[in-house]
């Protein structure tokens, strides 16, 4: 396996990934994922890991930092806009499909958390893609963001976007809301969130901001990726539910799947809760799965490991 750090454009701005190769992809084309990190998140946050395991497992992956965070460039710092989002991947399977080392007919998608609706998305409206894989994925923006503040506290921030909204309009100025805070006054108010980001910069992604930008949460409560389910048939896709998940509820998850999907689909319902997909208890049972997945739709015979 090769790991290289690289750069395409994304609506006329760069963005930074790395690239893994398995060692024979020099012999014959290889099939590939592209992936990226869900809400706020930098590649940095254990994506590498996801990585290893589906190149080892005969797949050149592309792993990238959206424009606006990490290492890429950006029109905007620190802030997140769905459909900004998709384009960057869209333009990651457009970059990749003109290496010489890659299969363009065997190209996969996984998202996780924010990134997993976008998954859903792109599935639904870009051929290009064989196989999707959504993990823990956001199903509707607005009624993730209810259950998780609570409704009193959810319409009043609604408001309060609506009065930031005419604010910026007179002032042009834009505000910044943390990602996660100890009180939970937050775009992720979740007490397993602010354990899990502060830990995580502090171990393994220092370049990740506590910050987003307030009209970020405009677009969030906006963002209804599960819309777009039902068009990703004849698409394989993969969905993955952590059962005891305060971030993505698994409700939500199971209802799109059982009554918007359709076939070829699987749904895999894991223990615990969202952020153990990462780097706890069900990180080995969620990438051994999701490898599988793409293996049975994108591979068309096993290789041994690079």
């Amino acid at each position: 396996m090769n790991k290289s750090t690289v750069t395409f454009t994304s609506e006329g701005l760069n963005c930074v990934g790395w690239l893994y190769m398995p060692t024979y992809a020099s012999e014959q084309q290889v099939p590939a994922i592209v992936m990226a990190h869900g809400f706020s998140l930098v590649k940095e946050a254990y994506l590498d890991k996801y990585a290893e395991i589906f190149c080892h497992g005969g797949f050149a992956v592309l792993v990238f930092d959206y424009r606006n965070f990490g290492e890429s460039d950006s029109y905007l710092p620190q802030h997140l806009e769905p459909y900004e989002q998709i384009k960057d991947y869209r333009n990651a399977i457009s970059w990749l499909s003109t290496l010489r080392e890659i299969d363009e007919n065997k190209i996969g998608i996984w998202g996780t958390s924010y990134s997993g609706g976008h998954v859903l998305h792109i599935g639904a409206v870009d051929r290009r893609v064989k196989a999707v894989v959504a993990q823990v994925p956001t199903i509707n923006g607005r009624k993730g963001a209810e259950r998780k503040m609570g409704h009193e506290k959810f319409e009043q921030f609604l408001k309060n976007l609506t009065n930031y909204r005419t604010e910026r309009y007179i002032t042009g100025e834009r505000k910044m809301h943390p990602v996660v805070s100890e009180d939970g006054v937050a775009a992720q108010p979740h007490p397993d969130a602010y354990k899990w980001f502060t830990e995580t910069a502090e171990t393994v992604a220092p370049s990740w901001k506590n910050e987003i930008t307030l009209e970020s949460m405009e677009h969030y409560v906006e963002y209804n990726p599960a819309s777009f389910i039902e068009f990703i048939s004849p698409t394989p896709l993969m969905m993955i539910a952590a059962m005891d998940d305060g971030i993505t509820p698994p409700d939500l998850i199971n209802e799109a799947f059982e009554e918007q999907a359709k076939e070829p689909k699987k749904l895999l319902k894991l223990p615990r809760g969202h952020f153990d997909v990462y780097n706890g208890a069900t990180f080995e049972q969620a990438s051994k799965e999701s490898l599988k997945w793409f293996q049975q739709h994108l591979l068309t015979k096993q290789r041994s490991k690079s």
